[in-house]
């Protein structure tokens, strides 16, 4: 028998999850963003044009994105070959969040990093 109230839960916090990442990604809100070496040792004007693209990125498919939560994500810019990747840990940084969904409990962090790098 399926469970409507458990699946209608799990596609709310997945909605959560969504909108929680996308506030990160696109305005720098509610989480760190950090970057590799890597991406550090670039000219000022490549992490400008690759914060950009990722800040812009909507073409997230099932192939690229399969549980829905836009956690991660690939961009090419220039010659650069950039992901990005956000995990959940929490308070303390220290182990995983308990609940990604929610804000009190969970600090996001992006990292962006050249796709060599990962």
């Amino acid at each position: 028998m399926i469970n409507y109230k458990e699946q209608n839960k799990n596609i709310l916090q997945s909605q959560i999850v969504t909108a929680l990442n996308d506030r990160l990604r696109k305005y720098g809100i509610g989480g760190r963003i950090v970057m590799t070496q890597g991406i550090a040792a670039l000219q000022q004007t490549e992490i400008y044009d690759i914060v950009q693209a990722i800040r812009s990125f909507d073409s997230f498919t099932e192939e690229n994105d399969p549980h829905a939560e836009h956690d991660f994500g690939f961009v090419q810019i220039a010659q650069h070959s950039v992901f990005w990747k956000i995990d959940y840990y929490d308070e303390s940084l220290s182990m995983h969040s308990p609940d990604k969904a929610d804000p009190n409990v969970t600090v996001r962090v992006m990292t962006i990093m050249l796709a060599d790098e990962y």
